[in-house]
């Protein structure tokens, strides 16, 4: 690829510079250079070498403003404000039409967290400024910082409006839509831009993020399409196109599409696990724990990765496997109430119920309230004979499910069991109340306390 004379130039005086520096001979370079070389070394973090070649520049053409102006980026980038302020100030007394003087004191406003006064500063710039995408993406920049995001989209769509081009602007465009909850709107607002500018890659990628977001998955393929028509080594779209793919239950499409991920980049762990999953959903067990067992060789310290060849395990019965892998998970994130769920739930269909009991338990106070959880838990306490514990658990349980049937029954049954009669008849009353039809439950799970004729004619009672 042949370089254009710009970037011959820009290459060329790059290389003289840092010889001249091994050398300590003293060259000479217009401004323009100079600017060019500081801003290089400040784009790739290497300040000292920037600030070398700052001073040099002054030394050379002491009366430059572009110089000065550069000096002034400087100053900020090490913040010291003050003195760029003061920079500015001497430099606004010489060129008052300058727009790049107005642009620095409003990055040094929005560094002081005054944004308000940095779009002041910044709608003076547009008076006098050429380049005013570069304005209007300011603007909105600073209009996010203050979480308007209106006045932030119509700023990056002036932007675009000017440069069709510009990507940071497109992909904050998009995000003020988002956040904004407007997805349609967002859509539209692609369509129109894709209509100006059809080639854009990122336009068609965002628009196919949108349609996913809103559940059009066949709308996502089709941008997804063109993204990857224009460009064949968009990784992103790809994958995204994959997951639309799986939403609509093609999972050999879906497998190819990641499989396109994988021939561009090494092997992720994300896309092996979903291959494996997508295998999983067409019925091909060989292939899917092949690519489960890929996904944990790639990346070891993948949780969902164990998890994934853990569900496989449960869905085939085969617990002793399954407990091995959660295992796996749990030494990787031991504070994950499922992947504890999980451990109560293959503990309890091998008949470790201490060590099913003490899942739930851990589920519960990692965070997992479900109804189904309180219950499977306490009816483990209960066939363990922990009554007294499996009562307090229910009782903590009504703090989050106050009128529910299931929990009163049990603790009727529970309170029977200890031969506590008040709270066992109170507790059977609260639940023939809320769901008579379901006294079955005693019945169910506390047999002794069934043969009772007691408890018979009480429910008989409720019944009339």
């Amino acid at each position: 690829m042949q370089l254009s004379n710009e970037e011959e130039d820009y290459n060329l005086s790059l290389s003289k510079f840092e010889s001249m520096l091994k050398t300590n001979k003293v060259l000479f370079f217009d401004s323009e250079e100079f600017e060019e070389i500081i801003l290089h070394y400040l784009d790739i973090g290497k300040a000292n070498l920037a600030k070398k070649a700052l001073k040099l520049a002054l030394d050379q053409h002491p009366k430059s403003t572009g110089l000065k102006l550069v000096q002034v980026e400087m100053l900020v980038y090490d913040d010291k404000l003050d003195m760029a302020e003061k920079l500015l100030n001497e430099l606004y007394a010489i060129e008052p039409n300058n727009e790049e003087i107005y642009i620095q004191k409003a990055n040094i406003y929005s560094k002081r967290d005054q944004h308000e006064k940095a779009v002041e500063l910044l709608k003076i710039a547009l008076q006098y400024t050429d380049d005013y995408a570069d304005v209007y993406n300011l603007i909105g920049m600073e209009y996010l910082f203050m979480d308007n995001l209106e006045l932030a989209k119509e700023n990056f769509i002036k932007c675009l409006e000017e440069d069709l081009e510009d990507q940071s602007a497109l992909y904050n465009v998009v995000y003020c839509f988002e956040f904004l909850d407007q997805n349609q709107e967002a859509i539209a607002y692609l369509n129109e831009y894709i209509n100006r500018n059809p080639y854009s890659e990122i336009a068609w990628h965002q628009l196919g993020r949108l349609h996913y977001g809103v559940k059009e998955y066949e709308n996502a393929i089709r941008a997804f399409d063109y993204a990857t028509l224009i460009d064949d080594e968009f990784l992103g779209a790809f994958m995204e196109k994959a997951k639309a793919y799986e939403r609509l239950r093609k999972y050999q499409e879906a497998i190819e599409s990641y499989n396109r991920t994988i021939e561009l980049e090494d092997a992720t762990s994300y896309a092996l696990l979903r291959i494996g999953k997508c295998y999983e959903k067409l019925g091909n067990s060989a292939k899917a724990i092949q690519y489960y067992n890929q996904t944990v060789h790639e990346d070891p310290l993948l949780d969902k990765g164990w998890i994934a060849i853990t569900d496989f395990h449960i869905r085939q019965k085969n617990f002793q496997k399954a407990l091995f892998f959660v295992n796996k998970a749990l030494a990787i994130d031991n504070q994950n109430r499922l992947y504890w769920k999980r451990y109560a739930t293959i503990n309890k269909q091998m008949n470790f119920f201490e060590e099913a009991e003490f899942g739930y338990r851990k589920a519960v106070e990692f965070g997992d309230y479900s109804l189904e959880t309180w219950l499977y838990w306490v009816d483990i306490l209960q066939f363990l004979g922990e009554f007294e514990m499996a009562i307090q658990t229910l009782l903590q349980a009504t703090e989050y499910f106050p009128e529910e049937n299931e929990i009163e029954y049990r603790l009727a049954g529970l309170y029977f069991m200890i031969q506590d009669n008040t709270k066992a008849k109170f507790h059977l009353s609260n639940g023939l109340r809320l769901n008579f039809d379901n006294y079955i439950l005693i019945e169910d799970l506390f047999p002794v306390v069934w043969t009772k004729k007691m408890v018979k004619n009480y429910i008989e009672k409720h019944r009339k």
